[in-house]
């Protein structure tokens, strides 16, 4: 199966992929996939985000997993987790959209004509300040808001569908939506449904499904449901243009080379130059994160020179064998 972002790429050469080393996306191990997997958790209401990772990382017993988008405690809902080396392409996702569904109190019963017209007035680019519990400094800064749909209304209960950019407080803008009303207004509960791609029409996972999978597999070697919950971590990279390489170029980006015109392969056929890409073997995995330096038809032009300047490297080091060589030291 190819992945969604590896088809239709524009062809610039071709060559054959040696399967003694790395492994395709898709037949990776379970143990691979601790090292190189997503996981699509439904945080519950009450712990941190950071608790969450923390009790993740007891339930899979490795040492690092991190995630994307913090979720305040009482917050419910999509929080990507990427396991060991995956966490570095975790800020892929925090350039995309977030929806929230959010239920807030009204302090008095507007007209439905003038609360319809106040969230339509929070529709495009708003202005916030973040509120005083908060891990960011509080400075007023501008946020887009997408979408503003009043799903349900009972009475002073309000139940709200919010698409916005990230880095956006749902709880801060029911409170300014109040403030424009007159009395006020409070957020009462929160969930995320959708992280750029991700959303809830997908399969999320529970800690205690994670906790069930996992011992499965490590006390029945029965691997089923576990490979039913982490996913390939290429998944969170749907949204980026994609580069394709030869096997001979990937340790030289492991160990932080740039890539030159002659290791590429494959390239997105719209690409430009300053785009953001993810960079993949030829077995679909992703190697690094880069930015074009040239664009598509110049890559396709030329003959030499640097194309993407690596901006995260991915892949560990000697997965792919060495096939540069290094410079001699001169002699003294």
């Amino acid at each position: 199966m190819t992945l969604p972002q590896l088809q239709n790429l524009l062809v610039l050469d071709e060559d054959v992929t040696n399967d003694q080393y790395g492994v395709y996306y898709d037949k990776r191990s379970i143990k691979d996939l601790l090292n190189y997997g997503l996981i699509l958790l439904d945080k519950p209401p009450g712990p941190t985000s950071h608790e969450t990772v923390a009790w993740a990382k007891r339930i899979l017993k490795i040492p690092k997993i991190g995630h994307s988008g913090t979720l305040d405690p009482q917050v419910s809902g999509v929080l990507p987790l990427g396991l060991g080396e995956a966490t570095k392409a975790l800020g892929v996702l925090l350039i995309g959209p977030k929806e929230y569904y959010g239920l807030g109190r009204l302090h008095s019963l507007p007209s439905k004509e003038k609360l319809q017209d106040v969230l339509d007035q929070f529709i495009g680019e708003i202005y916030q300040k973040p509120p005083q519990r908060s891990a960011v400094l509080r400075q007023t800064r501008t946020r887009h808001i997408y979408e503003l749909e009043l799903v349900e209304q009972k009475e002073r209960l309000l139940l709200l569908r919010v698409l916005c950019e990230a880095g956006t407080y749902i709880r801060k803008l029911f409170y300014d939506v109040g403030e424009i009303l007159g009395p006020g207004a409070t957020m009462i509960e929160l969930r995320r449904s959708r992280v750029q791609q991700f959303n809830e029409s997908q399969k999320l996972v529970t800690l205690h499904e994670l906790a069930d999978a996992y011992a499965e597999w490590e006390e029945k070697n029965d691997d089923t449901k576990l490979y039913k919950l982490i996913l390939p971590i290429e998944y969170a990279l749907t949204e980026v243009k994609s580069v394709v390489i030869r096997d001979s170029a990937v340790d030289a980006l492991c160990h932080g080379a740039q890539l030159a015109v002659p290791g590429v392969l494959q390239i997105s056929p719209n690409l430009s130059k300053g785009d953001l890409v993810a960079v993949y073997t030829q077995k679909g995995e992703v190697v690094a994160l880069a930015e074009a330096l040239m664009s598509g038809p110049e890559i396709k032009d030329a003959v030499k020179g640097y194309a993407f300047e690596t901006r995260r490297i991915i892949m560990a080091p000697n997965t792919y064998p060495k096939s540069w060589r290094t410079k001699p030291t001169p002699e003294k």
